[in-house]
């Protein structure tokens, strides 16, 4: 995996930030975390994270405190979590996750981004060879002796464990979530980020002008107050990524 994945997602952290969705998108997270484990910080790692990171985006307490209350009511708000897969031009991978009360606004606002960009809307699963769902960990490296880290990650589930730009970056199985993050735990230490993450299996090698397009598309995916997240299987280039 290395520096590949990691400096696309790079690149992508900062398009999101450059959207004005931070605060959606870590809101709807804490409701999610909250749905799924409870709002006990202590036994809800991912809670902990988001709302870590909800601290260090400035992300208003009364909001956060909304997101919570809106988790503990349950599923009767409608909200779900849905998916959707496609292709924009070139053949690059597109991979959306969406949280939303009402698919038929979400799916035809979806599907209207890709036909403007050139790309178009696949059927459920047509992207299952080219993205694996995993648990990735992202963990400062000050005060952590790699080698006794690197074996607790191991015996914990971890596949990979590489150094990115002063973060430890751990990869597992989806499934070995759990017991990474309690190993975390155990070790007493706190992950910078803590999610399950659509990793791409292969890459896409395409030309600037496609990145352009690619870009643009994910730009306005991103805006839609629906989507959650968006990856793509775009192969890493520094002469490609340079502004």
């Amino acid at each position: 995996m290395g520096r590949k994945w990691s400096n696309i997602k790079d690149k992508k952290a900062a398009l999101d930030k450059s959207r004005g969705q931070v605060y959606t998108r870590i809101l709807a997270d804490i409701t999610k975390a909250v749905k799924n484990n409870g709002d006990n910080v202590e036994s809800n790692y991912m809670l902990k994270i988001m709302l870590e990171k909800a601290k260090k985006s400035n992300v208003p307490r009364d909001n956060v405190e909304r997101a919570i209350k809106k988790g503990m009511g349950g599923a009767d708000d409608g909200y779900h979590e849905i998916n959707y897969e496609g292709y924009g031009i070139g053949g690059v991978a597109i991979f959306i996750e969406a949280y939303t009360n009402n698919p038929t606004r979400t799916a035809p606002n979806v599907r209207n981004c890709f036909t403007k960009c050139g790309g178009a809307i696949g059927v459920s699963g047509c992207l299952q060879f080219v993205f694996e769902h995993k648990s990735v960990f992202e963990i400062p490296v000050a005060g952590i002796d790699e080698d006794s880290f690197t074996m607790d990650m191991i015996d914990a589930g971890a596949e990979d464990i590489v150094t990115e730009d002063g973060d430890f970056i751990v990869t597992g199985p989806m499934e070995k979530f759990g017991p990474i993050q309690r190993k975390l735990q155990e070790l007493k230490i706190t992950a910078s980020e803590a999610n399950l993450e659509r990793v791409p299996l292969n890459y896409k090698k395409i030309d600037k002008e496609t990145y352009k397009s690619i870009t643009k598309l994910i730009g306005m995916l991103e805006d839609d107050e629906d989507v959650t997240k968006v990856y793509h299987n775009i192969e890493y280039d520094e002469q490609l990524f340079a502004e």
